[in-house]
């Protein structure tokens, strides 16, 4: 009976199990139809939401724009992306060999996926227990780059596969290749195979050897860490397993694999273009073209800029500023360590330097940040170490900071005037390292004060060099272009211009004698020389000559501040200006370009032009968006050449009158072009006595350039601000130095002592190479014999008595021994 019961109980559990696996099973088989069919949905879903890879056909990645400079050589660039695009048949098969053996070995048989390539990468990733080799073809790095965000989830690599099926439907393996090769990054910037050719080894792609182009094909897996820049030993390594794959895939023999890693890596890196000398230029260069084309076009569009820029005057008004500034500086004395570290943050600290240093040694000249590591109190030596590489300072390159204290412990010193372990210094290289030790350096310091430097052509307005501060990167104030400042006796030259243009003449004389004007305020305005030193009646020569200050001020009063005032801005002076007698000392601030470029009318034969940067655009397909041909202006052929070995001439010679008339039509024909504003024998006496500034009054230093200089120093109350501006005739700069936060510049602060140097400094390397010109004179001015004490004509042999200039007509006619009437009257 028992049995008999247990078989149903038995028959039953056995058909409840079979029921439930079927239910399971059904419900398995539902949940897996309805996840194919969603899969099947977001895949149909995907195939018509994916980027059409059609446009690829007409790859135009974003290239960079480059700025040339007036001679046609390469200045600088603007680029989201560093890269120059070169069709696949300028680069050389075997560097296309190289990149196909070290990332897509299948890249010719696979038809965007590579299955054989996948399977080997999950077996030895799951024999290694973690992702040691990827799978991914060029295709489909293409288009991960080209039309995919970088997002890592699976949907990106099933949209990745379905991209790379459809771009090995539409384009052949070369255009493929074409893209892959030059969207690329490689490391240090350099995006696609042309720029790193560049970048790593000075070259055109097309020029490369087989060491080299193996090296590079090493790149895509790590660009940082096997740049043959910063790490030569382990990109040495990688482009010996690039020249095995190669060798396996049967693109070279084993002897040629052999030969290519004996061949000696020369790393000489392209110098970039967009160097820290050029910087304020480019960034005005810059704002101009994103104003008129918009940031898309000109980061992505490869414009060609052409400018005036002179590099080799760029350069040199960049180290001129920097030396001077460093002068002015180190005048004050040495402020001490930029900061201490403590003995376990000094690695941290090297490594982060190390980081930012692009070069496989230092540079001679240039300045890093180091840390002191040892101290020698006997030898009063230190040792420094700035990144990886190690040196000394001997005494004799910390002499200009004066007698230091050296501490062999860590910790920051309680004397400022000491230097301890630790300690973070400026450093300039004074001889580079060899193998990363060994260098020599000298200690050097960031200026407090700021600079500003423009130089123009004179008879075109093109700006040929522009420095607006001591360094771009931590500070873009462009202070050439942006910066108000007093320009003190700087501004006397516009002054004296007007005062001759109004009835006043070189020899009219003016009493030097102390005055007082009432200010409407409770105290009378009493001017006062520089020197406080009154010499009773002067020539106008001499009161520009000695930049006297009381003498400048009568001769305003005598030709009015409104006529004044008009002058100015008739010769390109645009800020606005003191209506008051304080505006013959340069009490109304103006900027340097400003300044400069109302000069270039003196040096233009009475020309006045706007200065400008940019003198031709062209897109990446050649055709000319904007051009400024610079204007071909003879302002001085149609006047004497006495100045280059000839005598003056008498009025109206070389064709009747022709020196007043220079080609205007030609200098109004040109956008960039200027026009008369004020007659060119005017001009020439305002260079002939700026002349007497720079051989025999404050601007003596200006005589170091060796050639004909004309040119005014200026210097504001407290030496809060140091000008010069002078010019030869192919050239006009204007220098200004001073504190952003104004201040005093101290010692050695007039315009003399900090500005003049700078400005001289510049010219003397600008000029190198140019020949040396002397100004013409117009036809119809003359000069005579005069007596400086009285302004009449003098008699040879009278004792003092010298030549002066004058507008033909305006010369005295009389002898005489008495001074002229009151100050300001013309003879």
């Amino acid at each position: 009976m028992e049995t008999y019961k247990a078989q149903p109980r038995q028959q039953n559990r056995r058909l409840k199990q079979r029921s439930g696996g079927k239910v399971l099973l059904a419900a398995f088989a539902t949940v897996s139809t309805i996840l194919f069919l969603a899969f099947i949905g977001y895949f149909f879903y995907l195939l018509g939401a994916l980027p059409k890879v059609d446009r690829l056909a007409d790859y135009r990645p974003p290239i960079l724009s480059q700025v040339y400079g007036a001679d046609g050589t390469l200045v600088g660039e603007f680029y989201l992306e560093r890269r120059t695009v070169v069709p696949v048949d300028k680069m050389p098969k075997r560097l296309i060999q190289a990149f196909v053996s070290a990332e897509d070995s299948n890249f010719y048989q696979h038809k965007g996926i590579d299955y054989v390539g996948i399977a080997r990468a999950a077996f030895k990733n799951l024999v290694s227990m973690r992702k040691k080799e990827g799978a991914s073809t060029i295709t489909q790095q293409v288009a991960k780059s080209m039309l995919l965000t970088p997002e890592k989830k699976f949907s990106r690599k099933l949209k990745e596969a379905i991209l790379a099926k459809r771009m090995e439907e539409r384009l052949s393996k070369d255009e493929i290749l074409y893209i892959y090769l030059n969207q690329i990054y490689l490391g240090a910037g350099a995006y696609g195979v042309q720029l790193a050719a560049e970048t790593y080894f000075g070259k055109e792609v097309e020029n490369l050897n087989l060491a080299e182009m193996a090296m590079l094909a090493g790149l895509p897996k790590a660009p940082n860490s096997y740049s043959p820049i910063k790490h030569l030993d382990r990109a040495k390594e990688r482009q010996a397993y690039v020249l095995e794959r190669m060798v396996k895939e049967g693109y070279i023999t084993q002897a040629e694999a052999q030969y290519a890693k004996a061949t000696p890596i020369v790393i000489q890196p392209l110098k970039k273009v967009n160097a820290e000398q050029s910087a304020y230029f480019l960034e005005q260069v810059r704002q101009q073209l994103v104003q008129k084309y918009g940031e898309e076009r000109l980061y992505k569009d490869g414009l060609k800029i052409y400018t005036t820029m002179n590099g080799e005057m760029q350069k040199a008004a960049y180290t001129s500023v920097v030396n001077g500034l460093k002068a002015v500086d180190k005048r004050q004395g040495f402020r001490g360590a930029a900061k201490y570290l403590q003995e376990a943050e000094v690695e941290p600290f090297c490594k982060k330097v190390e980081d930012e240093i692009d070069d496989l040694s230092l540079k001679e000249g240039s300045v890093y940040q180091g840390v002191v590591t040892g101290v020698d109190p006997a030898k009063r030596e230190l040792t420094v170490q700035v990144g990886e590489r190690t040196g000394t300072v001997p005494r004799k390159n910390m002499e200009w900071a004066g007698k230091l204290e050296l501490i062999p412990r860590f910790g920051k010193p309680e004397a400022k005037r000491a230097i301890g372990l630790g300690a973070v210094l400026e450093l300039q290289v004074k001889v580079p390292d060899q193998n990363r030790t060994g260098a020599v350096f000298a200690l050097d310091q960031v200026p407090e004060a700021q600079a500003a430097l423009i130089a123009l052509d004179p008879l075109t307005g093109g700006v040929r060099a522009m420095v607006g501060g001591y360094d771009f990167k931590k500070s873009q104030f462009n202070r050439a272009m942006q910066a108000k400042r007093n320009p003190g006796s700087a501004f006397k030259p516009v002054i004296y211009a007007a005062a001759l243009d109004n009835g006043m003449t070189t020899a009219s004389v003016i009493d030097d004698s102390q005055v007082e004007y009432e200010s409407g305020a409770e105290k009378a305005w009493k001017p006062k020389n520089y020197d406080n030193v009154y010499r009773g009646p002067v020539t106008m020569r001499e009161a520009l000559t000695e930049s006297i200050n009381v003498v400048s001020v009568k001769i305003l009063e005598q030709i009015g501040v409104g006529t004044a005032i008009e002058y100015a801005k008739k010769i390109g002076i645009t800020s606005p200006l003191a209506s008051n007698l304080t505006l013959a000392l340069g009490s109304s601030s103006v900027t340097p370009i400003e300044l400069t470029s109302a000069y270039a009318v003196f040096a233009s034969g009475g020309y006045r032009t706007t200065p400008y940067f940019v003198t031709k655009v062209l897109d990446r397909e050649g055709n000319v968006l904007e051009e400024t041909a610079e204007p071909k202006i003879p302002v001085f052929s149609r006047m004497s050449s006495a100045g280059e070995g000839g005598e003056n001439p008498a009025p109206g010679e070389d064709g009747e009158g022709a020196a007043q008339k220079p080609a205007e039509a030609v200098l109004n024909s040109a956008t960039g072009g200027g026009f008369p504003v004020i007659p060119p024998e005017t001009a020439f006496i305002m260079t002939n006595l700026m002349q007497s500034v720079v051989t025999s009054g404050t601007g003596g230093r200006a005589r170091a350039v060796g050639r004909p200089v004309a040119g005014k120093t200026g210097t504001t109350n407290d030496m809060k601000d140091a000008w010069f501006v002078g010019y030869v005739p192919q050239l006009v700069a204007g220098v200004w130095v001073g504190y952003d936060q104004e201040r005093s510049l101290g010692a050695g602060g007039s315009g003399g002592q900090a500005a003049a140097p700078i400005w001289t400094d510049f010219m003397q390397r600008a000029l190198a190479g140019l020949p040396v010109k002397s100004f013409p004179t117009p036809g119809n001015v003359t000069f005579a014999l005069i007596d400086p004490r009285t302004g009449h004509l003098a008699r040879e042999g009278t004792p003092g008595a010298v030549q002066e200039c004058f507008i033909a007509g305006t010369e005295p006619t009389s002898y005489g021994a008495e001074p002229q009437a009151d100050a300001g009257s013309a003879p």
